[in-house]
């Protein structure tokens, strides 16, 4: 037995207790230090703890709003001033050649990150660019903007610029010092003055295949192949005289689809005379080619693009340019056929003109529209070429959805996507530019009939039957709509196989408003 001194029963006291040997790991019993024990917390109060842990996050905000650190101190106002020119001009030739706000935008920042400029800003708006550059707390920032003058299709340039911006990026990533400014600047210089590819009698024999094309869609007879050829030339013509003379675009999208719309009623009138032209049974054909040819130079897909990549002020402005465009070929084919009415002439819609015909002629339609429009907006031989094969494709899986009792949309939503594949994966390997082959891809499939048909219902004096009016253009805008989401889609799935560069990684996320250090 051992003693040992313990606490007595009253404060100091001492009193020896004893306290048995271990025996096989067992004690006998012992006095505790009232001391040394102290209460348990209240039940209540630990569980809220559990619980906040639970509910409670730990981890930094998604979206980091107002933490960007510093600036680009190091950069000096010299050099600042020179990248900002080199973007903006590479930012303007972007947007006047059909790119979309994104692409612009992505475009233009990893052009600044390539030359050490990290706190770049970039505004877009349908008329105008802005580039800024915050420069630390004890410099000044630096902002500029420019107006775009214009807006017109051009691929053939483009494709210089975008091949202009992986050469500086790609002289970056090597660990040298990206290309001189000043070369740069020269280069973007000569890629913008330079002639086009071919010339313009050449756009209008583009205009012309294109109309071509869209009637084979149809299964039309080759006599309609002419017909709608040298409408769609007259068209082009006239458009060209009216865009010289400084008609309002308005003005010009109608008389422009006045003219289609007259042969159209010419052709008619000769076949209610007993005169009829031969291989034209339905001269509705030609204002639907007309108007698909109209369509196919508005920015429908990039006012949709922009809508889906969240550039809404920019899409509204373009959505608003497209809806009063889309009035001026409404207010051209209305009059003709409201004064053709006047005069005793019916000229209805035809009830066989309808898409899904002879397959293979589809897909050579295609094909044409797809030539078409290539050669009406400056590509190149070898993007032709391929924005040929990727329209063919699309115009299978179209034909296909049809087949399978898929309504309009839902096939053009369908066919879309693998076009989109395909364009960024000609743009990542073969360095073509992507909107290009992208949009020859899909215009076949522009909703022209449905346009056609709510405006003829709408001359009507029956409710019942501008109702349906109404759920032409409603088919028409839903059509237009697929068309951009599956295009966007396709090119999402195709970025995330085939990844991006890490500059073009930064550059998009940033463009998103998220911000990614480095």
């Amino acid at each position: 037995m051992d003693r040992r001194p313990c606490h007595g029963p009253y404060p100091g006291t001492v009193s020896e207790k004893v306290v048995p040997e271990v025996v096989g790991g067992v004690t006998g019993p012992q006095q505790v230090n009232p001391h040394a024990v102290r209460p348990a917390g209240r039940v209540g109060r630990v569980w809220r703890q559990r619980a906040s842990e639970v509910v409670r996050s730990a981890s930094p905000p998604t979206l980091a709003l107002g933490t960007r650190l510093g600036g680009d101190e190091a950069v000096s106002q010299r050099q600042a001033r020179a990248v900002i020119d080199l973007a903006l001009r590479v930012g303007e030739a972007m947007l006047s050649t059909g790119a979309s706000a994104a692409d612009c935008v992505a475009s233009v920042l990893r052009l600044m990150t390539a030359y050490g400029v990290r706190s770049a800003h970039i505004d877009v708006t349908f008329t105008s660019i802005t580039v800024s550059i915050h420069r630390g707390l004890h410099e000044d920032p630096l902002s500029v903007m420019r107006v775009i003058p214009g807006r017109a299709p051009d691929y053939s340039r483009l494709e210089g610029v975008q091949g202009l911006l992986d050469d500086i990026v790609a002289s970056a990533e090597d660990g040298d010092e990206a290309m001189p400014i000043d070369v740069a600047r020269a280069r973007l210089t000569r890629v913008l003055e330079s002639p086009h590819p071919y010339q313009r009698w050449v756009v209008t024999v583009g205009f012309a295949l294109l109309a071509v094309g869209v009637v084979m869609l149809f299964g039309a007879a080759p006599g309609m192949w002419v017909a709608a050829a040298l409408s769609a030339a007259l068209v082009d013509r006239v458009q060209r005289v009216l865009y010289t003379t400084g008609v309002a675009a308005f003005f010009t999208q109608a008389v422009s689809a006045a003219v289609p719309t007259t042969i159209a009623l010419g052709l008619h009138w000769l076949a209610s005379v007993d005169m009829p032209v031969p291989g034209v049974r339905s001269p509705s054909l030609v204002v639907i080619s007309g108007i698909v040819v109209l369509l196919a130079g508005l920015g429908v897909m990039g006012a949709a693009q922009d809508a889906l990549d969240g550039y809404f002020v920019t899409a509204g402005a373009r959505g608003m340019e497209v809806l009063l465009m889309t009035a001026g070929i409404a207010v051209g084919v209305a009059v003709v056929i409201g004064t053709a009415n006047r005069f005793g002439v019916d000229m209805e819609v035809s009830p066989f003109v309808a898409l899904g015909g002879n397959p293979l002629l589809g897909v050579v339609g295609a094909m044409l529209v797809a030539l078409g429009f290539c050669l009406s907006t400056y590509t190149g031989p070898r993007t032709t070429l391929v924005s040929m094969a990727v329209a063919a494709g699309g115009w299978v899986v179209f034909e296909v959805g049809l087949a399978l009792g898929l309504g309009g949309p839902e096939a053009t939503a369908v066919a879309s996507a693998p076009v989109g594949v395909a364009a960024y994966a000609v743009h990542r390997r073969l360095r073509m530019p992507e909107l290009a082959v992208g949009t020859a891809g899909i215009v076949s499939m522009l909703p022209g009939l449905a346009v056609y048909r709510a405006i003829y219902l709408i001359l009507s004096d029956s409710a019942a039957v501008v109702g349906n009016a109404v759920l032409h253009f409603v088919t028409a805008v839903s059509t237009g709509m697929a068309l951009a989401a599956g295009l966007s889609i396709g090119g999402f799935l195709a970025r995330r196989r085939l990844g991006l560069d890490r500059a073009a990684q930064r550059a998009r996320r940033r463009s998103r408003g998220r911000y990614v250090g480095d």
